[in-house]
Protein backbone atom coordinates (compact mmCIF):
# COMPACT_ATOMS: atom_id res chain seq x y z
CA UNK A 1 0.00 0.00 0.00
CA UNK A 2 2.88 2.40 0.69
CA UNK A 3 4.08 2.21 -2.93
CA UNK A 4 0.70 3.56 -4.04
CA UNK A 5 1.15 6.52 -1.72
CA UNK A 6 4.41 7.29 -3.51
CA UNK A 7 2.69 7.01 -6.91
CA UNK A 8 -0.10 9.30 -5.74
CA UNK A 9 2.39 11.84 -4.38
CA UNK A 10 4.31 11.78 -7.66
CA UNK A 11 1.08 12.29 -9.64
CA UNK A 12 0.14 15.17 -7.33
CA UNK A 13 3.52 16.86 -7.83
CA UNK A 14 3.35 16.21 -11.60
CA UNK A 15 0.05 18.11 -11.76
CA UNK A 16 0.95 20.75 -9.16
CA UNK A 17 4.15 22.02 -10.83
CA UNK A 18 2.69 22.86 -14.30
CA UNK A 19 -0.51 24.31 -12.82
CA UNK A 20 1.53 26.38 -10.37
CA UNK A 21 3.75 27.68 -13.17
CA UNK A 22 0.73 28.72 -15.22
CA UNK A 23 -0.86 30.51 -12.25
CA UNK A 24 2.35 32.37 -11.39
CA UNK A 25 2.90 33.41 -15.01
CA UNK A 26 -0.71 34.61 -15.30
CA UNK A 27 -0.26 36.74 -12.18
CA UNK A 28 3.14 38.21 -13.09
CA UNK A 29 2.89 38.87 -16.83
CA UNK A 30 1.91 42.29 -18.08
CA UNK A 31 -1.44 42.54 -19.76
CA UNK A 32 -1.47 45.07 -22.59
CA UNK A 33 -4.30 44.16 -24.95
CA UNK A 34 -3.83 45.54 -28.44
CA UNK A 35 -4.80 44.46 -31.92
CA UNK A 36 -1.23 43.63 -33.00
CA UNK A 37 -0.85 41.00 -30.31
CA UNK A 38 -4.03 39.24 -31.32
CA UNK A 39 -3.23 39.01 -35.04
CA UNK A 40 -1.49 36.16 -36.77
CA UNK A 41 2.25 36.62 -36.89
CA UNK A 42 3.66 36.59 -40.43
CA UNK A 43 7.27 37.78 -40.13
CA UNK A 44 6.26 41.34 -39.38
CA UNK A 45 4.04 41.57 -42.44
CA UNK A 46 0.44 42.63 -42.38
CA UNK A 47 -1.58 39.39 -42.32
CA UNK A 48 -3.82 38.67 -45.28
CA UNK A 49 -6.63 36.16 -45.35
CA UNK A 50 -7.38 33.63 -42.65
CA UNK A 51 -5.10 31.25 -40.83
CA UNK A 52 -6.99 28.27 -42.19
CA UNK A 53 -5.41 26.98 -45.37
CA UNK A 54 -5.88 23.70 -47.18
CA UNK A 55 -3.01 21.26 -47.27
CA UNK A 56 -2.56 18.58 -49.86
CA UNK A 57 -3.68 15.24 -48.39
CA UNK A 58 -0.66 13.65 -50.06
CA UNK A 59 1.59 14.96 -47.25
CA UNK A 60 -0.42 12.98 -44.72
CA UNK A 61 -0.53 9.87 -46.92
CA UNK A 62 3.24 9.84 -47.35
CA UNK A 63 3.74 10.38 -43.62
CA UNK A 64 1.32 7.58 -42.77
CA UNK A 65 2.95 5.17 -45.20
CA UNK A 66 6.35 6.06 -43.79
CA UNK A 67 5.18 5.37 -40.25
CA UNK A 68 3.59 2.04 -41.21
CA UNK A 69 6.64 0.76 -43.01
CA UNK A 70 9.01 2.18 -40.40
CA UNK A 71 7.14 0.32 -37.67
CA UNK A 72 7.40 -2.79 -39.82
CA UNK A 73 11.17 -2.54 -39.53
CA UNK A 74 10.89 -2.09 -35.78
CA UNK A 75 8.90 -5.35 -35.57
CA UNK A 76 11.03 -7.36 -37.99
CA UNK A 77 14.45 -6.54 -36.55
CA UNK A 78 13.94 -8.13 -33.09
CA UNK A 79 12.36 -11.17 -34.76
CA UNK A 80 15.46 -11.62 -36.94
CA UNK A 81 17.68 -11.46 -33.86
CA UNK A 82 15.89 -14.34 -32.12
CA UNK A 83 14.96 -16.32 -35.26
CA UNK A 84 17.60 -19.07 -34.93
CA UNK A 85 16.84 -19.60 -31.24
CA UNK A 86 13.10 -19.68 -31.98
CA UNK A 87 13.54 -22.46 -34.57
CA UNK A 88 15.24 -24.61 -31.93
CA UNK A 89 12.51 -23.87 -29.38
CA UNK A 90 9.24 -24.08 -31.36
CA UNK A 91 10.16 -25.33 -34.81
CA UNK A 92 10.39 -23.76 -38.24
CA UNK A 93 6.66 -23.41 -38.94
CA UNK A 94 5.81 -21.69 -35.65
CA UNK A 95 8.83 -19.39 -35.89
CA UNK A 96 8.45 -18.41 -39.54
CA UNK A 97 4.67 -18.55 -40.05
CA UNK A 98 3.54 -15.46 -38.11
CA UNK A 99 6.25 -13.31 -39.66
CA UNK A 100 5.33 -14.47 -43.16
CA UNK A 101 1.69 -13.57 -42.46
CA UNK A 102 2.81 -10.17 -41.13
CA UNK A 103 4.96 -9.46 -44.18
CA UNK A 104 2.17 -10.71 -46.46
CA UNK A 105 -0.29 -8.23 -44.94
CA UNK A 106 2.24 -5.43 -45.39
CA UNK A 107 2.91 -6.40 -49.01
CA UNK A 108 -0.86 -6.45 -49.64
CA UNK A 109 -1.09 -2.97 -48.07
CA UNK A 110 1.74 -1.71 -50.26
CA UNK A 111 0.09 -3.14 -53.38
CA UNK A 112 -3.20 -1.50 -52.40
CA UNK A 113 -1.47 1.85 -51.76
CA UNK A 114 0.33 1.59 -55.08
CA UNK A 115 -2.84 0.78 -57.02
CA UNK A 116 -4.86 3.58 -55.42
CA UNK A 117 -2.08 6.04 -56.18
CA UNK A 118 -1.16 6.85 -52.58
CA UNK A 119 2.56 6.59 -53.33
CA UNK A 120 2.40 8.86 -56.38
CA UNK A 121 3.20 12.42 -55.48
CA UNK A 122 1.40 14.12 -58.35
CA UNK A 123 -1.84 12.74 -59.73
CA UNK A 124 -2.71 13.83 -63.23
CA UNK A 125 -6.37 14.04 -64.19
CA UNK A 126 -5.52 13.17 -67.79
CA UNK A 127 -2.67 10.67 -67.82
CA UNK A 128 -0.64 10.93 -70.98
CA UNK A 129 -0.18 7.86 -73.07
CA UNK A 130 3.35 6.59 -73.21
CA UNK A 131 4.66 6.48 -76.70
CA UNK A 132 7.46 4.25 -77.80
CA UNK A 133 10.30 5.78 -79.68
CA UNK A 134 10.60 4.04 -83.00
CA UNK A 135 14.17 3.35 -84.15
Amino acid sequence: MSEWIAVGALAFVAVLIPVGMMVVSALLRPSVPEQGKRSTYESGEVPTGTTRIRFNIQYYMVALLFVVFDIETAFIFPWVVIYTDAIAEVGLLHALGPMLVFIGVLVAALVWAWRTGAVQWIKSEHPEKRTRIQP
